[in-house]
């Protein structure tokens, strides 16, 4: 059931689409994009991981490798056949490690328009910061930092037994207000804010839904 109202979706989603790339128009095109990317994320989601090729489900680490690796092989075929554009990202996320954040379907955009820095718990350590920075330096306009709900880096920094497990982690969970400051101060950074050439912008993401909750306005 669940299968057939995708294939529906897609078969729509492809006649607006071909009607939309003959006529040229841009958004659309976009559009059309962003709709396959979530036909394509409802058509695999269901599955189980990696137990594509076996009776049993995968449990030993080898078995994962090889899949891995024979996912890849498939997926960088593919490549060669649909090159793509060589623009430079005028966009740098930082994003938690999370699985369940997925940047295209966050975005709704596969082009390669975006530097993407994960850590557990968004964490913007020096290293994150000189990142962000280099990315600056290479035209980015615009850096989105997110935290979203449900965060396990988050519930760990309020656990007594999982702080002193991962007291670094927890470090740079409560100290994350403190780094970003830091980073906004930081010459270079705080000159293009003040010139109007760079946005820094701090999110909260629904996990569930992928949409921004907080932290969105101009």
């Amino acid at each position: 059931m669940v299968l057939r109202q995708v294939w529906r979706v897609a078969l729509a989603t492809g006649v607006i689409g071909a009607v939309a790339v003959g006529l040229g128009v841009p958004r659309a095109r976009f559009l059309l994009g962003g709709a396959l990317i979530s036909t394509g994320l409802r058509v695999q989601d269901h599955l189980e991981p990696y137990d594509f090729t076996h009776a049993d489900a995968v449990e030993r680490p080898i078995d994962v490798w090889n899949e891995f690796v024979a996912q890849n092989e498939l997926s960088s075929s593919l490549r060669a056949w649909f090159p793509r554009t060589p623009e430079h990202p005028l966009v740098a996320m930082l994003v938690c490690m999370d699985s369940r954040l997925d940047v295209g379907e966050l975005t709704g955009d596969t082009r390669g328009y975006y530097y993407v820095i994960r850590t557990a718990g968004s964490l913007l350590g020096a290293a994150e910061q000189e990142m962000l920075e280099l990315a600056v330096a290479n035209g980015v306009r615009l850096i989105v930092l997110t935290r979203h709900t449900d965060c396990a880096a988050e519930r760990a920094a309020s656990d007594d037994a999982a702080r002193a497990r991962y007291p670094e982690l927890t470090r740079g969970v409560l100290e994350h207000d403190l780094h970003i400051k830091e980073f906004l101060a930081r010459p270079v950074i705080a000159a293009k804010i003040d010139a109007g050439e760079l946005m820094v912008k701090e999110v909260l993401i629904d996990t569930g839904t992928e949409h921004l909750i907080a932290g969105v306005k101009p």
